[in-house]
């Protein structure tokens, strides 16, 4: 058998965990019900990577997925490890303008989709390279051949282009191979919080997104059975936590709030988790958290682009309570805190958080200029400040992005502001983010009109094109903006600028 170490691809983490734990639950769906043992998650992976082989896809083509959280979106991404393929996640909610630009842009061939969103597939795939759209059980109906050879799947292969919001402009696409995941997967199992196959582990978070995709390499690499919820309830979270005896977990953005916020209970502390690993805990709840649920909560830091980074362990973990660090680089990191040219600052002082390692994304898919301005000088630039400790401690500070982080989601002002655009009366917008109570940061857009437009109906506009969590609720319609010598507006002076605000929520202005 090979030893874990010596794993650096999913196809054979996933033929290890069926010859280890043949019989053991590998997922269990909340939603459904459905159980897949390990032995079964390595079958019917292998039967849909034969079938995909069997409709043509070729080493390198790519997938775009568009499922809910089912057995075959993580069978999907297992599939296409065995097949030589490449997975798109698509998120949805997204809408014409963001979904065609994963599809535009990632250059998917293949899609499977659930069938309510086979109009949406077929309003956007003129305009991409899609030459097929199928449901899951048309591709479970596909004829295997009766001989059939799959690739072989060397860690540095490519597996995902995976999406996620930059600074400016679309979405990019981050290219990650087999060891992205094995690594991730690996320090979670030999390092904090040490998951081996005596844990239940849990996920609520859709599958279009990294999370519980690292999940199901966890559970792989661990032989720990994994439970999926269909969503994220705070109402049922708990008491499904407790139903299936789960032991560890990862939440982020607003999920601790949200969980605090239920009403108390005389079970609350009637469970077995023994770790909590979250991202962004609110550092006034910490306290609070810990003993509501008498766990302890461990602060994460991790991106899409380089995996799982840094992270408080048990070691530093009560020292450290409420205090918005974020711990220690993992096994397989270094971090530096720098100036703005790269310089290492004096331990203590601010700087911009940079990391390099093994295991990182190859680059952002189809741009070399982004990928080259981000590993600049050999170190992924995160683009969030931080300060470091004496003891090589990380406290995070905030970003220097142009980005908006509401309720755990990324938002690009950018394409917030070309969906603005693309309505007839708007003719200058810029979208920033303001501070909220309950989800961290609340997309606010400014829009200079050429037409009269109603901000109800400009979110409505908005709606159609993207992602509900990407509209603004805060609404500035002014008779200009303010604006730099390159003809940009100037966002940092918008905060005073006088303009009366409409909260779309509330349905008032202010």
């Amino acid at each position: 058998m090979t030893p874990l170490a010596q794993v650096d691809d999913l196809v054979t983490l996933v033929r290890r965990a069926a010859a280890l734990w043949p019989d053991k639950d590998a997922w269990i769906f909340d939603e459904t019900g459905v159980r897949l043992t390990f032995a079964e998650v390595d079958r019917q992976s292998t039967r849909l990577a034969l079938a995909l082989r069997a409709l043509g896809l070729a080493e390198g083509d790519r997938v775009a997925v568009m499922l809910r959280n089912e057995p075959a979106f993580p069978l999907l991404w297992l599939a296409l490890a065995k097949a030589g393929g490449v997975l798109v996640p698509v998120n949805i909610n997204y809408r014409e303008l963001d979904g065609a630009h994963v599809l535009r842009h990632s250059g998917a061939r293949f899609a499977v989709a659930a069938p309510e969103f086979l109009d949406l597939l077929g309003r956007i795939a003129p305009e991409t390279a899609l030459s097929r759209v199928l449901t899951v059980d048309e591709l479970a109906a596909v004829e295997l051949p009766e001989q059939a050879v799959l690739p072989a799947a060397p860690g540095e292969r490519p597996i995902n282009i995976q999406y996620t919001s930059g600074t400016t402009g679309a979405p990019k696409g981050c290219v990650l191979p087999h060891r992205y995941w094995l690594t991730l997967a690996r320090g979670l199992v030999t390092g904090f919080p040490s998951v081996s196959a005596e844990d239940t582990i849990l996920t609520a978070q859709p599958f279009h997104y990294v999370d519980p995709q690292w999940n199901v390499a966890l559970g792989l690499a661990a032989g720990a059975t994994l439970v999926v919820l269909d969503r994220f309830h705070p109402s049922t979270f708990w008491e499904r936590v407790r139903h299936y005896d789960v032991t560890w977990f990862y939440c982020l953005g607003l999920m601790p709030t949200l969980l605090l916020r239920q009403p108390e209970s005389e079970v609350d502390r009637q469970h077995r988790v023994r770790a909590i690993s979250a991202s962004a805990i609110p550092r006034d709840l910490h306290a609070a958290l810990e003993k509501r649920w008498g766990a302890p909560w461990h602060e994460a830091f991790g991106m899409t682009e380089t995996g799982g980074d840094i992270r408080v362990s048990d070691v530093d973990h009560d020292e450290l309570v409420g205090t918005g660090c974020i711990g220690r680089p993992t096994r397989d990191r270094e971090a530096m805190v720098v100036d703005e040219a790269g310089f290492p600052v004096p331990r203590g002082e601010t700087g911009e958080l940079v990391l390099r390692g093994i295991g990182l994304m190859h680059g952002y898919h189809d741009d070399p200029e982004a990928t080259a301005r981000a590993f600049r000088g050999g170190w992924f630039h995160t683009g969030d400040l931080a300060r470091m400790d004496e003891r090589g401690r990380i406290f995070y500070l905030g970003r220097t992005k142009d980005m908006i982080r509401r309720s755990g989601e990324n938002i690009s002002a950018d394409e917030v502001e070309r969906a603005l655009l693309l309505h007839p009366a708007v003719r200058l917008a810029a979208v920033v983010a303001v501070p909220d109570e309950l989800r961290g940061e609340e997309v606010k857009a400014f829009v200079v009109l050429d037409d009269k437009a109603e901000p109800d109906e400009l979110a409505e506009f908005c709606a159609d094109k993207l992602a509900y969590f990407k509209v603004p609720r805060y609404w500035a319609i002014a008779d200009s903006l303010p604006l730099t010598p390159s003809e940009r507006v100037a966002k940092g002076e918008l905060a005073g600028w006088p303009v009366p605000t409409y909260d779309r929520v509330r349905h008032r202005w202010h």
